[in-house]
C-alpha cells in the first residue's frame, strides 16, 4: 500500500473541515465537496483541492470519506458522486446517521462497487480539528488497513467492531454513545434553568457537588457555555435533535421505550424552533423558557 493515498471528503461543516486539514496534513492527497462551496474553500490554504462537483471530488480516488448531517443527506451527496466512482475504491461512511439509513448506505455501495465501512467517529468540532476523534469502524479485515491509514490521519484510535458494516454494529454503538452524552447536555440546560427559576445560585450546586461522584468534566464544560453565554457550536442543537430522533426510532424499533431520549429530542426541537438550531448544543437551554 502507498503512504499517500487519494481521499475524497464529501461534507466538510463543523466536522468535516477539520477531517480533511488532517488528511492533508499527514500527506494524503485530498479534494472535499460541500454543498455550499463557500464552507470548503478555506480549506484551500492547507493544501486541500476544494471542488464544486461531487463526481469531481471522487474520481480515481482510493478512498470517499462521508461527513453530512443524516441520511438523505449522505444519499444526495452518493448520488451526485456516482458517476466518478472507482469501482474497489473504500466508502468510510463517518456520520451518525442511524442503522437504518446506514444499511440503505451500505446497499447503495454495493451497488457502485465499493467497499463499504460504517465508522461514525466520536468527537466534537475542536476533537476533529486536533485529530483526536475516535473512529468506531467495521468493514472487511482485508480492506482495513487502507482505512485505517485514514483513520490514523483523523482519530487518536480505532474501535473495530466485529460483524459486516452492513448491519450497521458502529452506528448502533455510535447511538449509545450519543444517547449519554446527550441526555447529560440536556440535563445540564435543564438543572440550571431550575436553578435561575428557583433563584438558587450556581455556584452553590457546583460547591455541593465538588469532587464527588455527581460531578463530571463535561458537566462542567456545557455548565460554562451557558452561564457564559458562548454557544460557538462544537455540536448543534440541530445535530442534536436529529440524533435523538434516531435513538428514539432505534431503540423502539429494537423494543425499548426511551422515554428520556424522546423528552430530550422535544428540548431540542424546541430550542431549535426558538432560533438556536446552529448554536452549540448546550444551547438547548433556552427551550426552558417560552420568550427565549
Amino acid at each position: 500500500m502507498s503512504d499517500s493515498l487519494t481521499v475524497a471528503v464529501l461534507g466538510t461543516g463543523l466536522m468535516g473541515a477539520g477531517m480533511a486539514r488532517n488528511l492533508s496534513a499527514a500527506g494524503h492527497d485530498v479534494r472535499a465537496w460541500n454543498r455550499t462551496l463557500s464552507r470548503a474553500q478555506p480549506l484551500a490554504a492547507d493544501g486541500v483541492r476544494v471542488v464544486a462537483d461531487p463526481a469531481e471530488a471522487v474520481r480515481d480516488a482510493d478512498a470517499v470519506l462521508t461527513m453530512l448531517l443524516d441520511g438523505p443527506a449522505t444519499e444526495a451527496a452518493v448520488s451526485g458522486a456516482a458517476a466518478g466512482f472507482r469501482p474497489g475504491a473504500l466508502w468510510l461512511q463517518t456520520g451518525t446517521v442511524g442503522p437504518e439509513a446506514q444499511a440503505a448506505l451500505a446497499a447503495r455501495a454495493a451497488d457502485h462497487g465499493l467497499v463499504f465501512f460504517d465508522s461514525p467517529v466520536l468527537g466534537t468540532r475542536s476533537v476533529a480539528d486536533a485529530g483526536e476523534l475516535t473512529v468506531l469502524a467495521a468493514g472487511p479485515e482485508d480492506a482495513r488497513p487502507v482505512a485505517a491509514a485514514v483513520f490514523d490521519a483523523i482519530g487518536s484510535g480505532t474501535v473495530w467492531l466485529p460483524g459486516p458494516a452492513a448491519d450497521g454494529p458502529a452506528s448502533r454503538l455510535k447511538l449509545v454513545l450519543n444517547n449519554w452524552v446527550l441526555a447529560l447536555t440536556a440535563a445540564t440546560g435543564e438543572t440550571l434553568a431550575l436553578a435561575k427559576a428557583l433563584g438558587v445560585d450556581p455556584d452553590r450546586f457546583f460547591e455541593a457537588i465538588e469532587g464527588g461522584s455527581m460531578d463530571t468534566p463535561y458537566l462542567r464544560m456545557k455548565a460554562a457555555a451557558i452561564l457564559g453565554g458562548d454557544f460557538t457550536p462544537s455540536f448543534t442543537v440541530q445535530g442534536a435533535a436529529k440524533d435523538l430522533d434516531l435513538i428514539v426510532a432505534a431503540g423502539e424499533a429494537a423494543g425499548a421505550r426511551m422515554d428520556l431520549a424522546a423528552a430530550g429530542a422535544a428540548r431540542f426541537h424546541r430550542a431549535a424552533a426558538q432560533g438556536h438550531a446552529a448554536e452549540d448544543m448546550a444551547a438547548g437551554y433556552f427551550a426552558s423558557w417560552d420568550d427565549a
